[in-house]
């Protein structure tokens, strides 16, 4: 299905962003692959849009929403997931194969292809712990098989070695272990921290090492601070909400404002975790 002119406030879970010229969701690798042959625009990868700001300018390319790309299967000891996936499925998929270690992620709302591309992590673990190996595909549609040694991976950092290449799948292994997390006690944890079910990317700001971005925030008295109607949550200081109608531009007005103030106090600029495009 290609559409031009598609808003990306539709497909952003802040509900805020411009126009995308192109807007293409492939139903499978095929159709992914052929359609990378011939495309001459820029691309956007997108899952859920959980992670993504798209300036009120829009963008001048094409949008690729890989959410059909979904399938799942075990392989012996290993886990084979598209990228499309969302990280929920993954986990209880996880649970009932009675693998362990996938717990945490039924507490990021994404998908495996936004999992790889930004080393997605909560309650001390992290996504790329756990991949084997990766099928990415390039701008002329070839599917490739990568290893970890072709990614340097960090903190909410990825970075690939060979650019131009798109997350198609990621080979898992998770550890028949007993179990060290309890899927239901993680959501209740994030559920009492965080403001769910309110328009938002998740945590907005890298943490600094040695220290959390939230209590850096809250020092400087900025819950519930407002740049038109994107406003810092009252109850996650890391959260920037949605409570109506705010641009694109609020939004980033709003996250400059509060790095700013942070650096005025701490002398600490806060790296963003959402990417602004």
């Amino acid at each position: 299905m290609l559409i031009n002119n598609e808003s990306m406030a539709k497909h952003c879970s802040f509900r805020s962003g411009g126009i995308a010229r192109k807007f293409f969701v492939p139903d499978s690798i095929k159709s992914l692959s052929e359609f990378l042959r011939e495309n001459t625009l820029p691309v956007l990868m997108l899952g859920l849009g959980s992670n993504i700001l798209v300036r009120d300018t829009g963008f001048n390319g094409v949008v690729i929403k890989v959410l059909q790309l979904n399938n799942l299967c075990r392989e012996g000891i290993f886990v084979i997931a598209d990228a499309g996936l969302t990280l929920s499925k993954l986990s209880r998929y996880c649970g009932k194969q009675k693998l362990n270690g996938a717990e945490f992620l039924s507490a990021i709302p994404g998908t495996v292809g936004g999992a790889l591309s930004m080393n997605a992590g909560a309650f001390g673990s992290e996504f790329w712990n756990y991949v084997e190996s990766v099928t990415t595909i390039n701008k002329d549609g070839q599917l490739l098989e990568r290893t970890k040694k072709d990614f340097d991976v960090g903190y909410r950092y990825v970075k690939h070695h060979h650019p131009g290449e798109y997350f198609v799948s990621a080979k898992l292994i998770f550890p028949e272990k007993i179990n060290s997390q309890n899927i239901k006690e993680l959501l209740l944890e994030r559920n009492k921290l965080q403001p769910i079910g309110k328009p938002s990317c998740g945590s907005v700001f890298k943490n600094p090492k040695d220290n959390f971005a939230a209590s850096m925030i809250d020092k400087c008295n900025l819950k519930g601070f407002c740049i038109g109607e994107a406003c810092v949550s009252d109850k996650h200081s890391n959260f920037i909400i949605n409570t109506g109608d705010a641009s694109a531009s609020d939004i980033e007005n709003l996250i400059k404002h509060i790095q700013d103030s942070v650096y005025q106090q701490f002398s600490i600029t806060l790296e963003t975790e959402v990417k602004i495009i």
